[in-house]
């Protein structure tokens, strides 16, 4: 995670630099029953990290998702809002299909993969980009747009979001770094795709300098910083 400062503003607006680190680790899920919800996350390959009690009164279960820094919290007296009611909680991931069908491989229901069109009226349930549910991924395939969901035995809802390029801005440019190896195999996928284009574009001839052009293009789709050609 970086450290750089970010821009933000104080009471009369004008811009300074946070110097404060604020990690966010804990998302609390209201659920009705402990041992259930601990039996779900755990069906869902994530990490268990604790399960503390207080004798009768309190129960704290704590999970990790695979290559997150944040994680979830559920138990008894955890909190007091109703069970089911935690909703839209995204889990980021580079390719969609495949985590669908490794939670489907895990015995979780889950949605087919959908995308929207800007619609924010109708029945379905509200997601980023909309409400509406189209069958299939995006047709450009771009990051942010496609999506799968997925609810606990409470209720609480759960989106995979597919993302390959953040937005500018959004990462330190000069840092680059993959929650897992799988995330990292993705990338490689997607830059020797790439580099064969650009081999296609020079004549054919073996590029002798294709570690450096997958470095490059690796750094700049997660930054979101111009792709090399």
């Amino acid at each position: 995670m970086s450290t750089k400062p970010v821009p933000t503003k104080n009471a009369t607006g004008e811009a300074k630099a946070a110097t404060v680190d604020m990690k966010f680790e804990i998302v609390v899920l209201p659920v009705s029953d402990v041992d259930r919800a601990k039996e779900f996350y755990a069906k869902l390959g994530w990490r268990l990290d604790a399960d503390f009690a207080a004798g009768n009164d309190w129960r704290g279960v704590q999970f990790t998702p695979p290559g997150s820094g944040c994680s979830v919290i559920f138990g008894k007296n955890v909190t007091a809002a109703a069970p089911g009611s935690a909703q839209g909680l995204y889990l980021i991931v580079s390719d969609l299909e495949a985590a669908r069908r490794e939670l489907l491989g895990r015995g979780i229901q889950v949605s087919e993969v959908f995308h929207s069109d800007g619609t924010y009226t109708g029945t379905d349930e509200n997601y980023l980009f909309g409400s509406r549910r189209i069958s299939g991924p995006d047709p450009e395939h771009r990051s942010y747009r496609s999506f799968v969901s997925f609810k606990d035995p409470d209720g609480n809802g759960w989106l995979l979001q597919e993302l390959t390029t953040r937005l500018p801005g959004r990462i330190d440019s000069a840092a680059t770094t993959f929650a897992s190896a799988n995330d990292l195999a993705n990338a490689m996928r997607r830059a020797s795709k790439a580099h064969g284009e650009h081999e296609a574009r020079t004549g054919g001839q073996r590029d002798e300098n294709w570690p450096d052009w997958y470095a490059a293009y690796m750094v700049a789709e997660q930054s979101g910083g111009e792709l090399p050609q």
